[in-house]
């Protein structure tokens, strides 16, 4: 018997060829449960735009799928797609009222591919404001479906905490900053992190092109492995991802294998990667706790671990990695592409008053860098020197990835004044900044929940195009583990199968 809470794709098309699901039915029962528990109690916020033509689509999928079969491998699958992304019968907000009104041209390359496939865009989700933090001048506050009192990782929130909650099946964020892996740990998912290379940003806001990705959001580590296979591969609109050429498996789901984690081995950091780390913290020890023993299950399982790893000044090579010198640029050099947008220039963008002002703050504090400042050439060498610390690291001990918390301390809860402050959003103990420097990837995985109910999230890290070791690894523990659970504040709804 089929059942909609926490359904798969497999589940799903197995319902489909059995007859007991209709993809128009499903795509109904989805925005039955956006309506019932994003517009109402306890109203995350997670969408903002539902596809008021995904109804009609699904039933396109049904009298194809009659007739001849599948459209493709993610047939009637609905999908949810971070508003950062052009839809070109969509409106594309970036989660800001400037937005409000604009509609691209043209599809992103990734949106394309998941049509192609045949995936039905079911909405937009809300995203921090132009993809910094969890708020947005279009939709307000994004909560966390396990405790709306507190935050849901941005700024991917809306895809992050719309599959938690069952509003889709999986989800389409962005990671400059963690932000596909920050919204995946906080609402007990799986967040994967690509190479920066292997998924097209076409047709996708920019924030700092040499960290820009797209990647899947879902329940499921074989979830993750679909979408990727639609979305991994040359892009000639986007040319850094003809770097991916040789480096695509036939499918992601070959990785998918009983035993997976016997023999492999995986080094522990412990050292913590964020500044605003406070190890004598209880909630440092309790987070810490559940990932010792997530330690414990991958040892159990057969993996070999060096724990911990000591990498040498990493600390100090994350702080001189860091810096914004391509925003401005980048942001000016997509507007000007866009002749129906209603701004031109970031600069334009933070003299507006209509954006959120921890966002303007945030966005004066890149205004004017560029890629000629002496501080860019620093930058880079800082992660020259930190690829080869990692890659190092990983040769000398024959690692196949890294692992550490994703983040060191739970979800913060949201300030009552967070809209209307200036201040800096951001959480404690976050371990992203690695994966978005080096540009490798990276995938979180749930590794189970804190004394008060609210996710925990362990983080693997591989070298670049090494996706297919990360989610060999994360299946296996997936599933000798199942820490993924539903939010008790979405349950199903009296209709739902």
């Amino acid at each position: 018997m089929f059942r909609l809470l926490e359904a798969t794709i497999d589940e799903i098309h197995q319902a489909m060829h059995a007859g007991d699901i209709s993809c128009r039915r499903l795509v109904q029962l989805y925005m039955n449960r956006i309506e019932a528990y994003d517009h109402r109690s306890p109203a995350l916020n997670a969408i903002q735009t539902v596809n008021d033509r995904a109804l009609e689509e699904a039933a396109r999928l049904d009298a194809l799928f009659a007739r001849s079969g599948p459209a493709g491998p993610l047939h009637g699958i609905p999908v949810l797609v971070k508003d950062q992304v052009e839809t070109s019968d969509l409106r594309t907000t970036y989660g800001s009222a400037l937005f409000r009104a604009f509609v691209p041209m043209h599809d992103a390359t990734a949106v394309e591919r998941l049509k192609d496939a045949g995936a039905v865009i079911l909405a937009k989700t809300t995203m921090g404001e132009f993809a910094s933090g969890y708020i947005g001048s279009a939709f307000g506050i994004c909560r966390n479906p396990y405790d709306p009192e507190r935050e849901p990782g941005g700024s991917s929130c809306g895809s992050g905490v719309g599959v938690a909650a069952n509003f889709g099946i999986a989800a389409i964020g962005e990671d400059t900053f963690g932000s596909i892996r920050n919204p995946a740990s906080r609402n007990s998912l799986v967040g994967l992190r690509p190479t920066v290379p292997l998924v097209s940003r076409f047709g996708m806001m920019p924030a700092t092109p040499s960290q820009d990705t797209l990647g899947p959001l879902a329940r499921t580590v074989r979830d993750v492995a679909l979408l990727l296979d639609v979305l991994a591969g040359y892009d000639p609109n986007d040319p850094v991802t003809a770097a991916s050429v040789g480096q695509v498996p036939a499918s992601y789901t070959e990785f998918l294998v009983p035993d997976g984690l016997r023999g492999v081995r995986l080094g522990v950091i412990r050292e913590p990667l964020a500044d605003d780390t406070d190890p004598n913290s209880d909630d440092y020890r309790q987070v810490h706790a559940t990932i010792d023993r997530a330690l414990g299950d991958l040892a159990a399982c057969g993996a070999e671990l060096l724990d911990p790893v000591v990498i040498p000044g990493l600390r100090e090579l994350l702080r001189r990695s860091g810096g914004s010198f391509e925003a401005e640029a980048a942001i000016d050099a997509y507007l000007a592409r866009h002749s129906a947008a209603p701004v031109k220039s970031m600069r334009e963008i933070v003299l507006s008053p209509e954006v959120v002002p921890s966002r303007r703050a945030r966005f004066l504090e890149d205004l004017g860098h560029t890629t000629s400042d002496p501080g860019y050439l620093q930058q880079l060498l800082a992660r020259a020197e930190l690829r080869q610390a990692i890659l190092t690291a990983m040769a000398d001990h024959q690692l196949q990835s890294l692992i550490y918390a994703s983040f060191d301390h739970p979800p913060e809860p949201i300030p009552a004044n967070i809209l209307t402050i200036a201040i800096r959003i951001t959480a404690r103990g976050a371990n992203r900044a690695l994966a978005s420097y080096l540009g490798y990837p990276a995938i979180s995985v749930p590794a189970g929940f804190a004394p008060e109910g609210l996710p925990v999230g362990i983080e693997f890290l591989g070298r670049p195009f090494s996706e297919g070791t990360l989610l060999r690894i994360a299946y296996g523990y997936e599933q000798a583990t199942r820490h993924r659970r539903p939010p008790a504040s979405t349950p199903a709804l009296p209709d739902e199968p």
